[in-house]
């Protein structure tokens, strides 16, 4: 390494996907060269009320638009991809990702309109793309979904590796097995730092290889072949669906895909090689009473219990097709995000009391390697600094930990938080500034409108309701002609809260006598008068605090 170099650094900056799953993107800048890993959503968290979506806030990016040069992909979940169409907008830059990653991409990007002004690159395992001074290299890893990559980020002060997402996977159902050679041929050159997935840092031992899946759904269809069969899963898990389809021609079954993202997804997988599907299995969901039960299987989405996809419509009666009947056998094929606990138990719920069997334990398999494969790719990559990634903190730690067991020394472990910027060479690895990161709400067609005081305003309706006091006054002489009255909404029910609404108007007509006496005229202040007057009586009264707004109209006469 050049003298000129020693004292430069490459700054890693997360702008979201620690402390959470979800939301992931990464700014790597070196001097004028800024290259984002990764650009993914969240979904809303429960007291995130009406919120659609949840996007990285790229304020930092926006800020140093010149200098990025472009996004690359490690893989196509919707924790990696999500906010590409809302992003790229804004910044409009290249998008370098794997052919079935950059297939999904360009799906978004025609949904929203973008495709035609979007310059996305199909790179394949092995290639290095140069952006600015930077060169990134895609390595072959097994996920949870077909074509994903770690990257080597080259850079002048060193070689950075990011896992990804990812497992080590020795029998996967497509393609190859995961590239330890390269990983190993990194490490013996020399790598600066690893950023690897943390999701699974806690579980003990190796994560099963997604064929024991298809074997557990196999013997399930062996056992029940007088029934028709539904299978729930991650409509990205094509390898799932691969599986699932197989079994099913096997058995002699037809099968009916549902739910939109699952259609889409395969038939992307489908035509561009990723997924076989058996000849004659596949039929339009209008054909299914052609069919007896015993002959079908329901491949669809809404394994986490999502309110509006396939499976709870079926599971609560408003699916336009399908309906549960007495033995109809559904799999879940996957595990609850955490969070979604609740949901996906009320599904299940719902469908055992329309009389279904369910099963929901050993047919999923996750993406993400537990700790002896993390201390495998430790061992091959032998980083100088370890900076966990893509995790709740607790996730991070047990990296951390892991990190500290393969010998590497407790100062040369980063736990960074989203905004942090972390400077990094040979000689020193530390953070040095923060930037500032956040989440933007998607809600709807409005992108960022609803903010935190929005926010915050929902949660008051939501958990205290509203009340509106009209007055009418002359104009001219402000003299009172109707009011003041009172609307609820949320509050109490009405009708049998009469006594508590008469009490109300009393102090808001005792409250306004006493304004108009005063000679107080201005709005502003006969607005707050009565509304801190109401509050108080509420407070007192009921120990609650809903929103209070006060309406005046004027009227000549």
């Amino acid at each position: 390494m050049s003298n000129g170099h020693s004292r430069k650094s490459l700054q890693i900056i997360p702008l979201g996907g620690l402390e959470q799953i979800g939301m992931n993107i990464t700014a790597f800048v070196y001097e004028d060269t800024i290259v984002v890993v990764d650009c993914g959503l969240a979904f809303p968290e429960d007291e995130m009320l009406g919120i659609d979506l949840v996007i990285p806030d790229i304020t930092y990016l926006l800020d140093h638009a010149d200098k990025v040069k472009g996004f690359v992909i490690t893989h196509g979940h919707e924790d990696h991809i999500g906010a590409l169409p809302y992003v790229l907008r804004e910044l409009n830059v290249p998008v370098y990702a794997t052919r079935l990653t950059v297939a999904m991409i360009e799906g978004k990007l025609k949904e929203h309109g973008l495709y035609d002004v979007t310059e996305c690159h199909v790179v394949d395992y092995g290639d290095t793309v140069h952006l600015g001074d930077l060169g990134v290299e895609f390595i072959r890893t097994n996920h949870s979904i077909a074509n994903s990559s770690a990257l080597a980020i080259h850079s002048p002060v060193g070689c950075v590796v990011h896992t990804g997402d990812f497992k080590v996977d020795y029998t996967p159902v497509y393609g190859d097995p995961i590239d330890l050679a390269r990983f190993s041929q990194l490490g013996q050159k020399g790598v600066l730092a690893l950023l690897c997935d943390s999701t699974n840092a806690e579980r003990p031992g190796f994560t099963n290889s997604e064929r024991t899946v298809g074997t557990a759904i196999d013997s399930i269809f062996a056992d029940h072949t007088n029934c028709r069969i539904l299978v729930s899963t991650f409509a990205s898990n094509v390898d799932r669906v691969q599986q699932i389809m197989d079994s099913a021609h096997k058995y002699g079954r037809k099968v009916v895909v549902e739910g939109r993202s699952m259609v889409n997804i395969i038939q992307t997988a489908s035509e561009l090689g990723y997924i076989r599907i058996p000849e004659n299995t596949l039929i339009d969901i209008g054909e299914l009473d052609n069919y007896p039960d015993e002959k079908t299987v329901i491949i669809t989405t809404g394994s986490q219990g999502e309110s509006m996809a396939a499976l709870s419509r079926i599971a609560t009666n408003i699916h336009k097709k399908v309906t549960i009947k007495p033995g109809d056998l559904v799999i879940f094929s996957s595990n609850p995000i955490p969070g979604n606990e609740k949901a996906v138990f009320r599904v299940i719920n719902e469908l055992c009391q329309k009389g279904a069997d369910v099963i929901f334990q050993d047919t999923h398999v996750s993406g993400h390697a537990c700790q002896e494969e993390i201390k495998l790719i430790y061992s091959l990559v032998k980083p100088k600094y370890a900076i966990p990634v893509h995790g709740e903190y607790r996730h991070l730690k047990a990296q951390a930990n892991i990190a500290r067991m393969m010998g590497i020394p407790s100062d040369h472990i980063k736990i960074l938080s989203s905004g942090d910027v972390l400077s990094i060479n040979s000689r020193e690895c530390k953070v040095t500034d923060t930037v500032k990161t956040g989440a933007v709400f998607v809600d709807g067609l409005g992108v960022g409108d609803v903010g935190n005081a929005v926010m915050r305003d929902r949660q008051i309706l939501s958990q205290d309701g509203m009340i509106l006091i009209l007055l009418t006054m002359e104009k001219g002489s402000n003299r009172l002609l109707a009011g003041p009255d009172i609307i609820t909404r949320g509050f109490i029910y009405v009708k049998e809260s009469d006594e508590l609404l008469e009490e109300m108007q009393k102090v808001l007509e005792d409250t306004t006598e006493d304004l108009l006496q005063k000679n107080i005229t201005d709005w502003g202040k006969i607005k707050n008068a009565l509304r801190d007057a109401l509050s108080g009586y509420v407070w007192k009264k009921m120990k609650r605090k809903p929103m209070i707004l006060s309406v005046i109209t004027e009227v000549e006469i």
